[in-house]
């Protein structure tokens, strides 16, 4: 897709972030965009019925009369978006047109950023492929939302001069998302998650925030008969491939199919909720389904948050 037309896409997105975001405030995961933490506000004297384990010792013992601790719900959510832009987010379908992963990842995060700014939240984000590349440290607003379009924007240009830095490092960009959030936030992973050695890290970070793992896919045919070339846009390497044999093509879509389910058995192991997001897929469609679902609910209720 040519850049202006994705631009235009995504400067379409406030028209369905409305949808999303009353989705996310009304369905199973509506605690998320309420804040998930409580912090203190006053202390009062104490009344009968007070719950003892509210009492305020330090406040109580200075004045020489018990006072208990007060809190009110924090409502201020963070949301953090980790945007993989390795090179083989670039790459397309070897047999059709259409979006490319990081198109399709892009459309994804840009409205999930725009749902936020719809509810008020904070929204920063991490750009990674084998280092963290960006860095948007979380705040409100439609500029600062731009600014992390626009940027997202020049290295879909950019993906050729880069292509020297093969692989992604999923693992260490959760780590920097940890290192990064001070409270209790929503974290968002945007990858075609070609990478390994991420699912301790994933476990760590659910274990204080709230996460979510959004698998972009690209429908892989073979249309070709004969000899072909495949190449893997993470490492370089190139292989020589039968594509007109049966038993070669049973093995390629055996290998889609279990790279499938591999991933959804690792992020159901780390306790994040996920979503496999095929880029012939509607967006926003597909994102307010999953935000509204049964299965996120029940998810939560496993995590016991």
């Amino acid at each position: 897709m040519e850049t202006g037309e994705l631009l235009r896409s995504i400067i379409n997105l406030p028209i369905f972030s409305s949808s999303l975001a009353e989705e996310m405030l009304a369905g199973n995961f509506r605690s998320i965009f309420k804040g998930s933490g409580m912090e203190f506000d006053e202390a009062r004297h104490y009344e009968p019925g007070d719950d003892i384990r509210s009492i305020d010792w330090n406040a109580s013992a200075r004045f020489g009369n018990p006072f208990v601790k007060m809190y009110r719900e924090e409502r201020e959510l963070t949301i953090l978006v980790l945007l993989d832009i390795s090179p083989s987010m670039h790459r397309g379908n070897i047999a059709r047109q259409g979006l490319s992963p990081y198109e399709q990842a892009m459309l994804c995060a840009s409205l999930i950023a725009f749902s936020a700014e719809h509810t008020g939240q904070q929204v920063g984000s991490l750009f990674f492929d084998r280092d963290i590349e960006k860095v948007f440290p979380p705040r409100k607003g439609r500029k600062s939302l731009m600014t992390l379009v626009m940027a997202a924007l020049q290295y879909q240009n950019n993906v050729l001069p880069r292509r020297e830095k093969h692989g992604s490092d999923i693992a260490a960009a959760l780590t920097g998302a940890q290192r990064m959030l001070k409270k209790r936030s929503l974290v968002v992973v945007i990858s075609d998650f070609y990478s390994t050695g991420w699912e301790q890290e994933m476990g760590h970070l659910c274990r204080k925030h709230d996460c979510i793992a959004i698998r972009i896919s690209s429908p892989q045919e073979l249309p070709f008969r004969g000899l072909i070339t495949l190449e893997d846009p993470e490492t370089g390497v190139r292989m020589e491939a039968p594509a007109g044999l049966k038993t070669f093509k049973e093995s390629w879509n055996d290998w889609q199919s279990e790279r499938s389910s591999s991933w959804e058995a690792q992020c159901k192991r780390s306790g994040a909720a996920f979503l496999e997001l095929s880029t012939e897929t509607d967006a926003p469609s597909s994102l307010i389904k999953f935000f509204g679902s049964r299965t996120l609910g029940q998810y939560r209720q496993r995590k016991k948050i």
